[in-house]
């Protein structure tokens, strides 16, 4: 368990999620394991025993949006109710606590009754996990993602509404969305056939994505089309630690294979079959998601779930950009024909599917330029919404 806990806040800490310096794990083994500041660690311990579950992290994201939502929501028990994907598969809302209630643990343990992760104004995220310290990793992340897309959404449609806004968006700016650089990379040249190679590659590949933070760890999938059998990553595996969580899929259905495999698996396999593709890579890049989420049909629409029934193909910086549910439904339909031109295509609210005819490098560059281009885009239009807005 403390090799679990000491892994997890690296991984914190890597992707940019969390101040290193201020991340607190906690898990019940045989005895409580704790790691963290001292400040933090007395109010864990009292949250942790507050509940049942077996494991908490709580540590202050390293950017300052977490603080800016929480002032920003209304209402005595605010939370948020974020449209992406992620959050709403897994989180469906975010409860918010204000900054006086910081330090009630009973406060605070009586909404992760509730949800797996919360934000806490003036502390930063707290999630559980009920059996593992990654079930806890993996909730705080969807938290930082979900609040991070809603607080850029929020900023574009309403402005910096608070003190202190213009500057910390400036940090956010220089820290989080400059465009991404693959100078550094390297990738085998294809078509690859040999099985060991193809593995290793998938791996490699895999590690990139998180390492350019182009997904987060436990989200996203990556496969490769091997003859009749599609390599894919397995549902819930990190990215960054594919070696042996890559499935072999036959397409006939000869294998049991297709019970681990990543819940888009009926996706890739319907993308494969359209496109001719070898690879495919998928990733939630942060400004992609939010970006996909801007529609200029909104008015008058009468969709009230855009990211399941809206039926449009819309196009972001020449990306066509469709709706559709995530696992066996909406998104095998929808992206494998609008896929294929491009190379390309967003899904709303959730991130990017991308292509390589022949080996991982053309669609990992792809998934970059979606990103910084998204990125760039995102400013531009910031800056004319809020030329002239209070600071």
């Amino acid at each position: 368990m403390k090799r679990q806990i000491a892994k997890y806040k690296e991984k914190l800490a890597a992707d940019g999620s969390a101040d290193p310096l201020r991340i607190a794990f906690l898990a019940k083994d045989d005895i409580l394991i704790a790691e963290g500041p001292a400040d933090l660690l007395p109010l864990g311990e009292e949250i942790l025993a507050r509940l049942n579950v077996v494991c908490a992290v709580l540590a202050e994201p390293s950017l300052p949006f977490i603080d800016f939502l929480v002032r920003r929501a209304t209402g005595e028990e605010p939370c948020l109710v974020p449209r992406d994907t992620e959050t709403r598969t897994f989180l469906h809302d975010i409860p918010l606590l204000r900054r006086a209630d910081r330090g009630d643990s009973e406060k605070i343990a009586a909404l992760l009754r509730r949800r797996k992760g919360i934000i806490v104004e003036g502390l930063g995220i707290v999630a559980t996990g009920a059996f593992t310290p990654e079930q806890a990793f993996i909730h705080y992340c969807s938290v930082f993602h979900a609040a991070f897309v809603k607080y850029l959404l929020d900023v574009l449609q309403d402005g910096f509404l608070l003190p202190g806004e213009e500057a910390a968006f400036a940090d956010l700016r220089q820290s989080w969305l400059q465009p991404i650089a693959i100078g550094d990379l390297t990738f085998a040249s294809g078509p690859l056939e040999d099985r060991t190679a193809i593995l290793a590659e998938i791996a490699r590949v895999g590690r990139y994505t998180v390492g350019k933070r182009l997904v987060d760890s436990a989200f996203g999938n990556i496969s490769w089309r091997d003859g009749q059998t599609i390599l894919i990553s397995q549902t819930g595996a990190h990215l960054d630690e594919l070696a042996g969580c890559i499935d072999p899929v036959p397409n006939d259905n000869s294998s049991t294979a297709g019970v681990t495999a990543s819940s888009e698996l009926a996706a890739h396999r319907r993308i494969f079959e359209a496109t001719g593709a070898r690879a495919i890579l998928h990733g939630h890049p942060k400004l992609a998601v939010v970006m996909s989420m801007l529609c200029e049909h909104q008015a008058g629409c009468n969709i009230a779930d855009c990211w399941r029934q809206c039926p449009r193909v819309r196009f972001v910086g020449g990306t066509p950009t469709v709706a559709g549910e995530i696992g066996a439904g909406g998104l095998a339909e929808k992206v494998a024909p609008v896929i294929g031109e491009t190379g390309r295509a967003l899904v709303f609210g959730h991130g990017v599917f991308t292509l390589g005819r022949n080996g991982f490098g053309e669609a990992f560059a792809a998934l970059v330029e979606v990103e910084n281009w998204c990125r760039e885009e995102f400013c531009r239009r910031l800056q004319r919404e809020t030329s002239g807005t209070a600071r």
